[in-house]
């Protein structure tokens, strides 16, 4: 079975923002993928991997909404017959791993599916967005439906706010010194406790107040000049958002993290922000200077995403 390749997405800027209305900007990553392959023999990954669909397919097929119908027969068969969903992208690490499968089920098993061929209206990609919203929401208890929705069009995707998104170009890629990064904690995320932290967090006015005055505003102009390739104005922006989530955010950051962070603010070499929901996975990094974040960053590893 050669299915379509489904890509991995980064959320630049907008992690739990966008859970309160604010600007988010997510791109796909190329680098890790996945794609339905199918084998008469099930061993290893392979079989849990068969055996999770199988739990999948149960969900879809109880799922009550007008919103979409599935040729739910057609996917049960296909598992009976040894499909599985072959991906690199890892899991609990913030790039989309159940955002590539909910992505890849739909363009297979959707009945009258919104197509990536046709104009897509904002209406439309509202409506797949909560489709995917319902359908990811089986992997982490609610979902935006943003990762599935990106890895599915495998286009930049602007969130003006949770009515409002479109389909957006970014700066072609420069070669110049600056990047933006991953890097990698070592550890699995999980998003749910994290998203549980972050609604305990946002009944506390202050914080509530923070996320507005602050994390938000800072966000919105990261991605101004993102989009205009202002690498200046953007550098000194994210500076301020590092500093607002490390300052507000730090249950979501491993703690053996909080210092390299602090000396990315301090030295000005490179600077973290959370990558998805945080608690682990990958962090991602913006550096003025990508080699020199290098020699600050050495003993991590670092994967370039962009380079300004």
């Amino acid at each position: 079975m050669k299915g379509p390749l489904f890509y991995a997405k980064i959320l630049l800027f907008g992690e739990y923002g966008i859970i309160k209305d604010s600007k988010g900007l997510a791109i796909p990553y190329n680098f890790y993928k996945g794609a339905f392959k199918q084998a008469a023999v099930l061993e290893g990954e392979a079989w849990q991997s068969n055996q999770y669909l199988q739990k999948y397919y149960e969900y879809l097929r109880d799922l009550k909404t007008d919103l979409v119908q599935f040729d739910l027969q057609q996917l049960q068969q296909d598992i009976q017959s040894g499909m599985y969903f072959e991906s690199s992208i890892p899991q609990g690490y913030g790039v989309g791993s159940s955002g590539a499968i909910v992505a890849a089920i739909y363009e297979k098993y959707a009945q009258d599916k919104i197509t990536v061929l046709e104009n897509l209206t904002k209406e439309k990609l509202l409506k797949l967005k909560a489709i995917f919203g319902l359908m990811e929401s089986y992997f982490h208890g609610t979902s935006s439906g943003l990762d599935p929705l990106n890895s599915y069009l495998s286009l930049p995707i602007l969130i003006q706010s949770k009515d409002d998104i479109e389909s957006v170009g970014i700066p072609y890629q420069q070669n110049g010194k600056g990047a933006v990064f991953l890097l990698d904690s070592k550890m699995i995320g999980e998003t749910q406790p994290m998203v549980n932290i972050f609604m305990e967090k946002m009944k506390n006015e202050g914080f509530r107040k923070m996320l507005s005055d602050e994390f938000v505003t800072h966000t919105d102009a990261c991605i101004e000049n993102f989009l205009k390739g202002d690498a200046k104005s953007l550098f000194g922006n994210v500076k301020k958002l590092s500093k607002v989530v490390l300052d507000h955010f730090k249950p979501m950051i491993p703690a053996q993290f909080h210092a390299l962070w602090k000396k990315g603010i301090e030295s000005n070499d490179y600077y973290l922000k959370l990558c998805g929901s945080g608690g682990g996975g990958y962090i991602l990094g913006f550096a003025p200077d990508f080699e020199k974040a290098k020699k600050s960053l050495v003993g991590h590893d670092l994967e370039l995403v962009y380079r300004f």
